[in-house]
């Protein structure tokens, strides 16, 4: 089953999955920042910060081989591992000229939703800096008062 997530996790970061992170997430899936101590549960909340990374770590993380630049420098996968329903995959890019290195870890269910997202991140510099970047977006996302 993890296959097939991937696949449309693959379309869905290309802008080709008709239904978006709404056809990828399950109701209940739980998002495991690498900023946030606590998890976040729930679609609503883990599209926002899902939506944020793509913001934050913009490229073309679907194509293995990608280096697309962007404002955050070039965000791509170069190793993935599936296994039952998990996969690991880890990116690596560069933000204001600092190496940025970490781990997605997707868990789906038997009707092929995700229903963990976890991301890890390393080092230490590049943590703080996510940290700054993402607090910035997700800020911007937030409806005016």
């Amino acid at each position: 089953m993890i296959e097939e997530v991937m696949q449309r996790w693959n379309q869905y970061l290309r802008g080709d999955l008709a239904g978006g992170l709404d056809e990828l997430l399950d109701d209940e899936v739980v998002f495991y920042s690498p900023i946030v101590f606590t998890p976040q549960v729930g679609k609503v909340l883990t599209k926002m910060y899902l939506e944020a990374a793509g913001q934050t770590l913009p490229g073309d993380p679907s194509n293995e081989a990608s280096s697309a630049e962007g404002p955050g420098g070039s965000f791509r996968y170069t190793k993935k591992v599936l296994d039952n329903d998990t996969a690991v995959l880890e990116f690596e890019t560069t933000m204001d000229g600092k190496y940025v290195n970490g781990v997605d870890i997707i868990r789906c269910n038997d009707v092929g939703k995700i229903v963990e997202f976890r991301v890890m991140i390393r080092p230490l510099q590049a943590v703080n800096l996510v940290h700054r970047q993402m607090g910035e977006t997700l800020n911007s996302m937030k409806p005016a008062p």
